[in-house]
């Protein structure tokens, strides 16, 4: 049984809901700038792509949305719109279950909370002792849309979007559940994290703060470390057979792989992301030929980046056309894989390659590169690509 996407729901920087984020997307319209969100900056001046207007549904109280953090209000919108585009109503509860990518999702929220009480810490609210927790997420989503089946929280870095997405795949493969949705959640960073990541050497530098818009470089030579943009995204996995209407599928999913490198840092690994990339391959009984189309991670790291185009060289992968969607909309770092995915369904639904921006000089002439113009392409069988430090590699193959 090959589990079906039905569903999606995906908030961004570029925009909220698919029928503003695909526009955005085709078009290149990315929103890179300092940013601003309280507990985000301090001397230094952070480069990434924020959201704005975030727009709740109609019906959560009043208290809901005062209590829940940032990350849970985002969480919540986004599985809300891939609810409805699947039309879940319809089906028990029972049979639906909900798997959160990410982990340490709130800690600007955290960050805040702490400066704030910080002279009066007996009288911080009794309901941080149930926020701070990434399940807390899982109660508000559940509660809120009614969803009884089985409900957790996965994390594996900057691939945990796309490890709930493979959670989800085989519990609805396994029978588990009929129906399960898969959210790579809002990773809300605070001023520590930013600043950490750019000790590390992970995030961009300042170089680009007088010009953000082309601060984001993945796979180009003057890339120097990710930009963060906050994003969420959420994808319905389906049995077929208790779907009721067929139309309603969006796309397949095959084949997915997660290979761990034994790696408990930062470092990319070659044989690690070889080893997931060909083990989905295998299990969608698919040849690298068979391959039209590639979501890369292209985090825009010097290291990681390079690594990757060697992955693709050595699995013969270099005619499928390749772009960057994290060149759009940020590194979502916990919801990157998720958003990554819900562009490449978009991408196959429409049959149009989104823009690859900033891709000026990119490392290597032999890949088939989507540039700076969107691309009318007949693709069939898309591969989808993501990492996390500490070893975690993982690989989904989608088709229509």
């Amino acid at each position: 049984m090959i589990p079906s996407i039905t569903g999606i729901g995906v908030t961004s920087a570029i925009g909220q809901g698919v029928d503003e984020f695909w526009p955005a997307l085709l078009q290149g319209k990315s929103q890179f700038s300092i940013m601003q969100r309280e507990g985000r900056q301090r001397d230094t001046r952070f480069i990434g792509a924020e959201i704005s207007n975030l727009r709740l549904p109609e019906n959560l109280p009043l208290s809901i949305k005062r209590a829940a953090s940032f990350s849970a209000q985002v969480a919540l919108a986004t599985v809300t719109e891939a609810w409805q585009s699947a039309e879940l109503d319809r089906y028990d509860p029972t049979r639906i279950g909900l798997i959160i990518g990410g982990s340490n999702l709130q800690q600007r929220e955290l960050f805040n909370q702490y400066a704030s009480y910080a002279d009066r810490l007996d009288f911080i609210r009794p309901s941080y002792a149930v926020s701070f927790m990434d399940t807390d997420i899982c109660g508000l989503c559940t509660q809120q849309l009614g969803i009884q089946g089985p409900s957790f929280s996965v994390g594996g870095a900057s691939a945990s979007g796309q490890l709930a997405f493979i959670q989800a795949a085989q519990a609805v493969q396994n029978g588990s559940v009929d129906i399960c949705i898969a959210v790579g959640g809002l990773m809300d960073l605070s001023f520590l994290e930013c600043q950490a990541f750019r000790s590390l050497g992970a995030m961009g530098s300042d170089r680009f703060s007088e010009q953000p818009e082309i601060a984001c470089r993945p796979f180009d030579s003057q890339r120097d470390g990710f930009i963060y943009g906050e994003s969420c995204a959420a994808l319905v996995l389906q049995n077929p057979q208790s779907l009721d209407n067929k139309s309603r599928v969006l796309a397949q999913v095959p084949g997915w792989s997660i290979a761990i490198d034994a790696n408990q840092g930062p470092a990319p690994s070659f044989s690690g992301e070889k080893r997931a990339i060909e083990n989905a391959l295998t299990m969608s009984a698919w040849s690298a030929q068979d391959i039209d189309y590639i979501n890369p991670h292209g985090s825009a790291s010097g290291v990681g980046d390079e690594t990757e185009i060697e992955v693709i060289r050595a699995c013969g992968l270099t005619h499928a056309h390749i772009n960057s969607t994290k060149s759009i909309t940020g590194h979502g770092l916990s919801a990157a894989g998720a958003v990554e995915l819900v562009a490449s369904v978009l991408q196959l639904h429409h049959q149009q390659l989104h823009p690859c921006l900033n891709l000026d000089n990119p490392i290597c002439s032999d890949m088939n590169w989507v540039r700076k113009e969107t691309n009318a392409s007949h693709i069939e069988r898309a591969l989808n690509i993501s990492l996390g430090f500490g070893g975690m590699n993982t690989a989904v193959c989608l088709t229509h």
